[in-house]
């Protein structure tokens, strides 16, 4: 129940849009401030320049620029060109070639025909990427798999989805990209979600994680296992070690600032591990989603906060 309260919380606050001005004014103001070490920065070079400092200790990454809800045509055009910059930018770096976004950043709140036209400039554009598709909360769910599921048939296959484990239907899903071929990442959940179609408790999406999670190692395609709960990672290690799933198979993912002893160790244990670098200055909804997931992270926060007002 304190895991629903902190998303309730925290998914509130992200609404608020004095805090966000007042956290867009001050959280990236210092390379030590608060939101950096969960946000790479607000430019592609900082983004860039994370990505090539993880690639250099042996993870790999994926970019995403932060932004999401956006209420105009206007709006999902800027963030659809801003994408083709970041691609100029990362295949002019020689990065990973591996990017993460948002429908709703793309227009999907505005008109679905819009956000899958712009996914669709992106994937043209995006020539020896993989472009994974976020999935948001679960009134966007089926428009999301509509949208993905369209781009599959007219033959994109550089193009992946998110499941997130506390959604009921999950298993359903996961089942249903196995068959299709797809690219699953599987996550628990960043949205508060209502009981009538999400688990409540922590004990049920744990259960539902580990269950799902076993269906993509045996029958999906390249899964990716995205936790830092090292009792789902010991799970998956002992569930491949006994069905003989060679870690080339699949990879862990984790993000950005978060327990990197434990993303070196799995590097070191001989697993692939991708680390989700978000930037942008569209941060602060994000990082509130990130602070409702982990009481550790908002104690972070909060010796960061006071230590800079010293």
């Amino acid at each position: 129940m304190l895991d629903a309260a902190a998303k309730s919380v925290f998914h509130m606050l992200a609404r608020n849009a004095r805090l966000k001005t007042m956290a867009s004014k001050y959280g990236m103001r210092k390379p030590t401030s608060f939101a950096r070490r969960f946000i790479a920065g607000e430019t592609i070079g900082e983004a860039i320049a994370a990505a090539r400092a993880i690639e250099a200790i042996g993870l790999m990454q994926t970019l995403d620029y932060l932004g999401e809800s956006v209420a105009s045509a206007d709006e999902a055009a800027a963030a659809t060109q801003e994408y083709l910059r970041v691609i100029d930018a990362v295949t002019g770096a020689g990065i990973g070639r591996n990017l993460s976004l948002k429908l709703t950043q793309l227009g999907m709140s505005v008109d679905r025909s819009y956000a899958r036209d712009n996914l669709r400039r992106v994937l043209d554009t995006a020539d020896g990427f993989f472009v994974r598709i976020d999935m948001e909360s679960s009134p966007y769910t089926d428009l999301t798999f509509e949208v993905f599921e369209t781009l599959w048939s007219e033959g994109y296959r550089h193009v992946g989805v998110v499941l997130q484990s506390e959604l009921r239907r999950t298993d359903e899903d996961v089942r249903r990209m196995n068959e299709l071929g797809a690219r699953v990442r599987l996550v628990k959940g960043a949205y508060k979600e209502p009981e009538s179609v999400a688990y409540q408790s922590k004990a049920e999406v744990d259960e539902a994680f580990v269950r799902q999670m076993q269906l993509l190692l045996l029958h999906g395609h390249y899964p990716a296992i995205a936790t830092h709960d090292t009792r789902m990672i010991d799970a998956a290690c002992r569930f491949t070690a006994s069905h003989a799933i060679t870690p080339d198979r699949f990879e862990f993912q984790m993000l950005y600032g978060i327990r990197r002893d434990l993303q070196m160790a799995l590097v070191k244990q001989g697993y692939r591990v991708r680390i989700y670098v978000p930037f942008g200055r569209e941060w602060f909804p994000y990082f509130m989603r990130r602070l409702g997931e982990r009481p550790a992270n908002v104690a972070f926060v909060l010796r960061s906060i006071l230590s800079e007002a010293a």
